[in-house]
């Protein structure tokens, strides 16, 4: 498929999925630059299981008396690290989220319903447009794998998951590789 060729616009579907579920993760809406949006991460971080190994992968390499100055609210991390500091928190919260969504959305083995919407033809030409719709699915046996590299950040397993998606479509396959949005929610 070549996108873009007449000016369509999408995202690969897998790519899709994992955006939808960060929707999905709850957390402090606060930003990470305002005190009480900074408390809140650092105090997840400094009492949820997990947290040390969360911060060590956003790169975090400080003392831990530099992290108590900014727990006791002493100090400010500097630009970077509130950035390291945000990306920990949410990827703790991911992986503290991971269980229940598999849980959630395997449903017992019945599987969960998404809706695929297909890529925006806006801009095309008319003549170049075609009949995409937007898709309803119930699926089932990818959802654990699906969480899985949705929380490690891997694309290339999101797009072998999305490919074992497309084949329960049949015909259409090709017309839904990209697509501007995959939605579904918990039963």
């Amino acid at each position: 498929m070549d996108l873009g060729k007449y000016k369509a616009t999408g995202i690969p579907g897998g790519i899709a999925m994992a955006r939808h579920l960060d929707t999905l993760v709850s957390g402090i809406k606060s930003p990470v630059t305002s005190s009480r949006g900074l408390a809140a991460r650092l105090k997840y971080l400094m009492e949820k299981k997990g947290g040390a190994e969360a911060m060590a992968r956003a790169g975090i390499t400080v003392k831990p008396d530099t992290i108590k100055n900014w727990v006791d609210q002493k100090t400010t991390p500097r630009a970077g690290n509130l950035a390291k500091i945000d990306a920990a928190y949410w990827d703790l919260k991911r992986r503290n989220s991971a269980p229940r969504f598999k849980a959630k959305l395997d449903n017992a083995g019945a599987g969960n319903r998404i809706e695929i919407y297909p890529v925006d033809q806006s801009h095309v030409e008319q003549k170049h447009r075609r009949a995409i719709e937007v898709r309803q699915i119930t699926v089932r046996g990818i959802w654990d794998d699906f969480v899985e590299a949705w929380m490690q950040g891997d694309e290339p397993a999101l797009d072998v998951i999305w490919d074992e998606v497309l084949n329960q479509l049949g015909s259409d396959y090709d017309a839904y590789t990209y697509v501007t949005h995959v939605g579904f929610g918990f039963r």
